[in-house]
């Protein structure tokens, strides 16, 4: 299989060689770092600025000679550090990401947040959003360019900065406030018009030591504006070429390899769990659907997933442009793509992500369920892809925050706490071994067209063997969603998902995040598990309760359904994970709760023992 693939590959070579021949590139590769001068404007600081570039305050400090985080004066310029990479095949820049807040503006944020570092032009050709219309929940892309060095000017200067030009400024004061000669500075902006107080310039810059760092050939782009004429040719191309098409599939191989002992080992840690007794019955959800563990479990199968081709991958989204993509994570970015005639989301994944990736394809390649995001197929060709089901509206946490949708009415909120709990269930309940997610917020539970709730991005599931409760683990996950026991001492058992559920259903209830920031310090931010253990701890919280609910929904709610998921939330949130329900449980008082109100008794949860002992485990 592998020689035919590499006497394939030769194939490609006599094609890429005609080909490569007459087309242009504009740039290849990029860098690992870049810098940028950002202007800083009165009323941002350094927390500012390091959110706005994705970047920590520890990391900015590092390449400026800034003793004092809070003490950055306005009107200086600070550097930025950032990755240079090669867009579209186009030119070198790097796309942040930037979470738009109710009145933002193309505009304001090109030109006041991001200090001019990019456009309001630039702005609008890489996002998809109409400049009237930006949803205040959107995820808007920054396109900011930037330069790797150019080997014809100078091997002396591989660091350089994307630098804005200011009203009042020229090539001299430039010159002289980076103490760099004019004609170095403008052999390498040859056509800048310097005097324009617009455009952007790229000045050499120095690295965390104070020194002007070297071009290194090996990492640099070409990054001098449009370099035309790129050929392939003599002895030297095809060599080249063929050692390309050699890595990549080993590359490829290796990565399917990697899959296959993944799925030994998982084989093993399943045979163990049955050696100590466990059986493996046929799982089946609350509607009926069998599950995944009639399968038998034998490791990764892919029967229900497709194998998905780059090629086909990259045309449906054009090339992975930055107009299709329309999600950011942590581990990839998420395009919009239409596949053999079904709407698809599609996460592409760096390499090192490999973990992520077969945490993913693993768990949901074996289950399968109405309220879990379904699984597409994926690919392993020079990134790591996965091709999920595209899901209409979006996720709770842009439902709940976001003007640009109407608010969802409160049977609405009950019915997707209660998809996603069954959701969760299955996976703690009904799979051999059981499955953790890690990473539950309402970011990570999704609504589709009808309006129901779908748990999403395994990549940070853990599996545990039938019968264990706490296992050490390295810390994943998001803050404010994360248990006292997990956060402090790394435990993880269900419990972890029960936790971060019971804050989901108290951001149901109030709209307000995980983390309630009081002021632009986060000295005085106060997690919303506290927020509502302050009222619920009353004798009669109700009228405070009330005070907590989403505004948006007005009076249009029964405040003793609120009452009653509300102390779901608090036995969700208890310090002590073995006081807190099982999500089997969490399903019953969420089906209870979707009822009618006649047939659930009033008052608080802890009035009826009988169901304090069900979400207790007793």
């Amino acid at each position: 299989m592998f020689r035919s693939e590499l006497g394939l590959g030769f194939l490609v070579i006599s094609f890429c060689l005609s080909f490569c021949l007459t087309v242009e590139s504009k740039c290849s590769k990029g860098c690992d770092l870049a810098l940028g001068s950002y202007y800083v404007w009165n009323g941002s600081n350094l927390t500012f600025i390091a959110n706005v570039t994705n970047g920590s305050i520890n990391d900015i400090m590092s390449y400026n000679q800034i003793a004092n985080a809070d003490s950055v004066l306005s009107g200086t310029r600070i550097n930025v550090p950032f990755s240079c990479e090669c867009i579209n095949g186009e030119f070198l820049g790097h796309v942040f990401q930037y979470s738009v807040i109710s009145g933002d503006t193309y505009q304001k944020v090109a030109n006041t947040y991001y200090a001019n570092l990019t456009t309001e032009t630039w702005l609008q050709k890489f996002n998809v959003y109409d400049p009237s219309r930006i949803p205040d929940t959107a995820q808007l892309n920054v396109t900011v360019n930037c330069s790797c060095g150019n080997s014809s000017v100078s091997k002396a200067y591989g660091l350089f900065i994307t630098y804005p030009l200011r009203l009042g400024q020229s090539l001299q004061s430039i010159a002289t406030e980076t103490n760099l000669t004019a004609d170095l500075i403008r052999s390498y902006n040859p056509n800048a018009n310097f005097s324009s107080g617009s455009d952007l310039v790229y000045i050499p810059g120095k690295d965390k030591n104070g020194k002007y760092p070297s071009l290194n050939s090996s990492t640099a782009g070409l990054s001098s504006g449009v370099i035309a004429g790129i050929s392939i040719a003599g002895v030297a191309g095809v060599l080249l070429l063929a050692v390309c098409i050699y890595v990549g599939v080993y590359k490829r191989k290796k990565v399917q390899d990697k899959i296959l002992l993944f799925a030994r080992s998982e084989d093993q840690s399943i045979q163990a769990a049955r050696a100590a007794g466990s059986t493996l019955e046929k799982a089946t959800d609350s509607t009926g659907i069998p599950g995944s563990a009639s399968s038998g479990l034998t490791g990764i199968t892919v029967d229900k997933s497709v194998e998905f081709s780059y090629e086909e991958l990259a045309k449906a989204t054009n090339d992975f442009s930055i107009a299709n993509k329309i999600g950011q994570g942590g581990f990839g970015s998420v395009y919009y793509a239409e596949l053999r005639g079904e709407k698809a989301a599609i996460k592409k994944m760096d390499m090192q992500a490999s973990r992520e990736f077969l945490a993913e394809l693993k768990v949901l390649t074996h289950v399968h369920h109405l309220n879990l995001v379904r699984l597409i197929g994926y690919c392993v060709e020079g990134s790591l892809f996965l091709v999920y089901e595209y899901i209409e509206n979006g996720n709770i946490s842009e439902h709940l925050r976001g003007t640009a949708r109407d608010p969802l009415p409160w049977p609405a909120r009950v019915q997707i706490a209660l998809d996603s709990a069954r959701g969760l269930e299955y996976i703690h309940e009904h799979t051999v071994p059981v499955y953790i997610h890690r990473d539950i917020k309402s970011a990570n539970i999704l609504i589709d067209k009808n309006f129901r709730g779908k748990v999403a991005d395994f990549g940070l599931t853990k599996l545990t063997e039938v019968g264990s409760t706490s296992l050490p683990t390295r810390l994943v996950g998001t803050f404010g969603y994360m248990p006292p026991e997990y956060a402090q001492y790394g435990d993880v058992s269900p419990k972890v998902d029960v936790y971060a559920f019971g804050v989901v259903l108290y951001e149901l209830i109030s709209a307000k995040e995980a983390i309630v920031k009081a002021s632009a310090s986060l000295a005085e931010s106060k997690g919303l598990v506290a927020l509502f253990d302050e009222v619920l701890s009353q004798p009669d919280p109700k009228e405070d309760l009330r005070k907590l609910v989403d505004p948006r929904l007005g009076d249009s709610y029964p405040l003793d359904s609120v009452h009653k998921m509300a102390q779901l939330a608090k036995a969700c949130t208890q310090e002590n994970p073995q006081l807190r329900p099982s999500m089997r449980s969490i399903v019953v008082a969420l089906m209870t709760l979707s009822s009618t109100t006649e047939d659930w008794d009033v008052g608080s949860f802890y009035e009826n023992q009988a169901l304090v002992n069900l979400m207790s485990g007793r």
